[in-house]
């Protein structure tokens, strides 16, 4: 351990604390008008990371140096944080989003249920197993955005918003994991293990799509006596509205190219430029972009990738240390504070690892990715979309975390005993 890691360490559990205390500091803003400005975005929870990352690059200079502090910043990868604010925008598009509600609006009419209970049910279920296709990021996108209206809004109980939240963060992480993309603790190490679409179906997706029928099941019981057929019937008239087919096409190929290079910033980020110009031709088709959002989830991503970058020294050896069954538990707890990809790729580094030590890590990982917002990289997008549906406009981790205990232990339970 050098002091630059140890200082890096005290700076990321500053940063962890910051995060379950950023509701406090949007109550503190109502309070203290002349400070309001400043405690509103210290209550931000997509710009703690990126904040207490700029710090550590500042103590960086001043320790070690100007020279080294640019030279790490600059040999992190940025990927992720690139690629998830590029999908977030793509899949927030009105003609996306208007095929998704297309698709679930079918489905919710024909089923034998009230259709404002089959909408949630299917965003809850139906679209975060899409996502081992579309990847998770965009999942997460599509189902906050069509869940917002109907069930984070006025009128449901706090403690509902919270436990729907859970159930949505906790069947993201783990219904990406029917292929070997789509899930970013899984992308990490599938080249690596040598796990491919087949092994993870056969090994993990079918587990996870129980465990995710099962959550979406039980927390739509408890909606259902909130939620309005008036807001599916809303949602229907909009996913019926007039959309030119070439237009969507145009969308979803825009889509397909991202999550297809989704390794490749530099075609994917071209893709994207691409897809600005087509929106401004054709506005008469859109509606305003979430660049915005994108943004800010962006730059809480790549705060958490220079943040996390220096945990390592403590981080390897606890995952190296533990034997299958407590690595599954470990990974679970760790992923809580630390984002469940980096604690994956950790896992790739150790040499030769079990099989079943593989299983139990990633396992591990992926049960845990709703505890809090920095446990799974689409979690911050689901904060940015949603908060405006909690009270103070903002999200308590605390909430956050109480919320995803039952759907975890659904997860836990089925990785584990099947």
């Amino acid at each position: 351990m050098t002091t630059i890691q140890f200082i890096a360490a005290i700076i990321f559990g500053i940063a962890l604390i910051h995060t379950f205390a950023a509701k406090s500091f949007e109550r503190l803003a109502h309070h203290h008008p002349k400070h309001a400005g400043l405690l509103h975005l210290l209550g931000e929870i997509e710009v703690v990371f990126g904040f207490w990352a700029f710090v550590l690059i500042v103590v960086m200079a001043l320790v070690s140096g100007g020279t080294a502090a640019l030279d790490y910043a600059e040999s992190r990868q940025y990927t992720e944080p690139l690629f998830v604010f590029v999908i977030m925008v793509i899949a927030a598009s009105r003609p996306v989003l208007e095929i998704v509600k297309s698709l679930i609006a079918t489905i919710a009419r024909v089923a034998p249920l009230n259709t404002a209970i089959a909408h949630v049910w299917l965003c809850m279920a139906l679209v975060p197993l899409i996502g081992s296709l579309i990847t998770e990021p965009a999942a997460m996108t599509l189902a906050a955005l069509m869940l917002a209206p109907l069930v984070f809004r006025p009128g449901i109980p706090e403690w509902l918003k919270y436990g729907a939240l859970g159930v949505l963060f906790v069947n993201i992480s783990i219904g990406g994991t029917l292929t070997s993309f789509a899930a970013p603790p899984v992308l990490m190490v599938a080249t690596t293990w040598s796990w491919d679409s087949a092994f993870m179906a056969a090994n993990f997706g079918w587990k996870a799509a129980l465990a995710v029928l099962i959550n979406a099941t039980g927390i739509t019981f408890l909606l259902r006596s909130y939620i309005k057929k008036a807001d599916a019937e809303g949602n229907e008239q909009s996913a019926e509205a007039g959309m030119p087919l070439i237009v969507s096409l145009v969308h979803l190929a825009f889509l397909c190219g991202v999550v297809v290079f989704a390794h490749h910033p530099v075609i994917f980020i071209g893709l994207f430029l691409f897809f600005l110009g087509f929106t401004k031709a054709y506005e008469q088709f859109q509606s305003p972009l979430i660049l915005k959002e994108g943004l800010l989830v962006g730059f809480f991503l790549a705060g958490l990738v220079v943040l996390g970058g220096m945990q390592q020294w403590w981080l390897q050896p606890i995952v190296a240390s533990l034997e299958p069954t407590a690595l599954f538990f470990g990974a679970l707890g760790l992923t809580a504070i630390t984002d469940n990809a980096a604690l994956t790729y950790l896992g790739s580094l150790i040499e030769g690892m079990s099989d079943a030590a593989k299983y139990m890590l990633v396992a591990g990982a992926v049960a845990g990715g709703g505890l809090t917002v920095i446990a799974n990289a689409p979690n911050p997008a689901g904060v940015a979309l949603l908060r405006q549906g909690f009270e103070d406009q903002s999200i308590g981790m605390l909430g956050l975390l109480l919320g995803a205990l039952l759907p975890t232990a659904v997860a836990v339970v089925f990785f584990l005993a099947l």
